[in-house]
């Protein structure tokens, strides 16, 4: 098992007071296993992820990871890539990866050698020495990927990472996501809003309630990695999506709801 997470609640607040965020979350993820969390906005995903990669500590409950109980980052174990890639703008792009491997202790010949090896995997060696700003946006972001992969850390949180790429762009960067985990069996968690992606790249996903948020149902892909493009056009795909919306549905109008309250049920 790499990641248990046990009973956890989370309140914003006052220990003890404030909004629930989070109720009785309890879940096991496999070694080499993607998941996704999903649910509408406001319903814990980031939040959960956050105590999962030690960010974030939660009112009650623990989480472990690789056997370790979670009290902290774990800058060896686990890797961020964020819904903005965060990226140096005065530093080029070979450079933005070594930062941080500089952080986490690599010595320099490592660094350099680890930074060239994650950007291959993402194809962009050829723009080492370009800048972000000469990058376009889905291009970024595979730096981000890059420089979390160069870490080589066996967990890697994904925040919404596609978040700001268009579709087109979005669902190749899945691929390629697809592809790294059949290569590496990396442990990742990702947490998105789009139910295509969700389906298209999770070996399970976790539907979360409106707030605070619990775990509904947990949906299995049962499909090998790495991701063939035509499964997204599959009937297999299309009955998945459609039951992660039935699953959602419900969720997303009560959130609405409680935001809205004079909107019509």
């Amino acid at each position: 098992m790499m990641i248990e997470v046990e009973g956890v609640q989370h309140r914003f607040g006052a220990k003890g007071e404030g909004l629930l965020a989070l109720d009785r979350i309890d879940m096991q993820i496999q070694v080499g296993e993607m998941v996704s969390f999903i649910g509408p906005s406001g319903c814990g995903k980031s939040t959960l992820l956050n105590i999962i990669g030690g960010m974030t500590e939660p009112s009650e409950g623990q989480v472990s990871v690789a056997g370790s109980k979670i009290q902290g980052p774990l800058p060896r174990k686990i890797s961020y890539v964020f819904q903005e890639s965060a990226l140096l703008p005065w530093a080029t792009v070979l450079d933005n990866i070594k930062v941080g491997l500089e952080f986490q202790g690599v010595d320099h010949q490592m660094r350099e050698e680890r930074a060239v090896k994650a950007l291959t995997s993402v194809g962009l060696m050829k723009f080492a020495h370009a800048y972000p700003q000469q990058l376009s946006g889905g291009m970024r972001q595979r730096v981000a990927l890059a420089r979390a992969l160069s870490l080589e850390t066996e967990v890697l949180l994904m925040d919404e990472p596609f978040a700001a790429l268009d579709e087109q762009t979005r669902m190749v960067f899945g691929e390629d996501l697809s592809r790294l985990l059949a290569r590496e069996r990396k442990t990742i968690v990702l947490v998105t809003h789009s139910l295509a992606e969700a389906v298209f790249l999770s070996d399970r996903i976790f539907v979360f309630t409106s707030r605070p948020g619990r775990i509904k149902a947990v949906l299995d892909v049962n499909e090998t990695h790495p991701r063939d493009p035509a499964f997204m056009v599959s009937e297999r795909f299309a009955t998945l999506r459609n039951k992660l919306y039935e699953l959602l549905r419900e969720e997303v109008l009560a959130t609405m709801r409680e935001d809205m309250p004079g909107l019509r049920p």
